[in-house]
């Protein structure tokens, strides 16, 4: 029987990212956030985006390795901060604990982040809520050139990919 456990969500974030913490064992770092997801509508008489008036708060983790090429950790302390927009592709799992308090079992559902692209800041922030580029689902989108926010292009532009230059740049850390 064929199995698959596979979710993709845009939404921003409701807080700043957790502060990484190295599990004891295998050395991995992991680094949580909550991803605010909705389903707003555009209002016909106004045109004006209604928010979603139910919308799900997700937990979500972000693992990487010692040995990663790429470290999504890094990515996610270094460049996603609250309100930011992201898509993240991950699988589905469920934690499960006994509440310390009351004895009782208690579950929770959360996404296990595989990888992250970066779509742009708060309103008003100055993004265009457009994608970062050439992020290609690698782990997010890369810096500009000399550190900073990601840059933002227009959903459908022709702005050429900025892998042209010839080389790896120093300063994406992935």
């Amino acid at each position: 029987m064929a199995s698959l456990n596979k979710v993709m969500l845009i939404g921003r974030l409701t807080k700043e990212p957790e502060p990484p913490k190295v599990l004891p064992n295998s050395g991995t770092t992991v680094v949580k956030f909550r991803l605010a997801v909705g389903r707003s509508k555009k209002n016909p008489q106004t045109g004006a985006w209604d928010p979603d008036p139910n919308p799900l708060y997700i937990t979500c983790e972000v693992f990487s390795r010692p040995d990663a090429k790429r470290n999504l950790c890094d990515v996610v302390t270094r460049y996603v901060k609250q309100g930011d927009q992201i898509f993240i592709e991950g699988r589905l799992q469920l934690d499960e604990w006994d509440d310390k308090t009351t004895g009782q079992k208690r579950s929770m559902h959360k996404i296990v982040v595989d990888s992250i692209e970066l779509l742009g800041g708060k309103a008003g922030d100055g993004g265009s809520g457009g994608d970062d580029g050439d992020a290609g689902g690698m782990g997010g989108g890369a810096p500009p050139r000399g550190g900073g926010r990601p840059q933002q292009q227009p959903r459908g532009g022709s702005a050429p990919p900025d892998d042209d230059q010839g080389g790896p740049d120093p300063d994406i850390p992935f």
